[in-house]
């Protein structure tokens, strides 16, 4: 049995039926492992700018939240600590952003999540369809953005900046 055949997984359940609930439209794309932002994209037929990552953000103390970040830029830290009007964010280490969402880092969504903390969505989201995870590694859903941000009631903001060019 080939990963994109699988038996769902309870993240993979989770998320869809968060994204049933929601009454967002989405399309599930299935693949298997993938080794880039670009086959990524290729295989959920969008480019990479449309694949919106899921990062998790810890404020303080058991207070977390969602950032989405489109694939081809990464989040701008002082940008962010300022539409939050706070002095310090940070990155919780993969056990722990498990432990607060229930999914592991690659397949964490807001959809589904253990909590249902709050969201933060980069200007870019809204404007274009895009490919959230779903769940489980090689599952996402193609959403239109603007239905996705209203959807989480997500706040809109320039959040991020350009991914850096790769280095060789």
């Amino acid at each position: 049995m080939s990963d994109a055949a699988a038996a769902p997984t309870e993240g993979e359940r989770r998320a869809l039926a968060g994204l049933e609930t929601s009454g967002v439209a989405f399309e599930v794309t299935r693949h298997g492992p993938v080794r880039s932002l670009a086959e990524a994209a290729e295989a959920r037929g969008v480019d990479p700018a449309g694949i919106v990552k899921t990062i998790v953000v810890r404020r303080g103390d058991d207070d977390f939240l969602f950032v989405l970040v489109p694939g081809d830029r990464t989040i701008s830290w002082p940008k962010l600590r300022a539409l939050l009007g706070v002095s310090r964010l940070s990155m919780p280490d993969a056990a722990t952003a498990k432990d607060v969402t229930g999914y592991e880092r690659g397949t964490i969504t807001p959809f589904g999540s253990l909590v249902a903390w709050p969201v933060v969505a980069d200007s870019r989201v809204p404007t274009r369809t895009v490919s959230i995870g779903g769940g489980a590694h090689g599952v996402a859903a193609n959403v239109d953005g603007a239905e996705l941000v209203h959807a989480l009631d997500a706040t809109v903001a320039d959040v991020t900046d350009p991914e850096p060019p790769a280095t060789s």
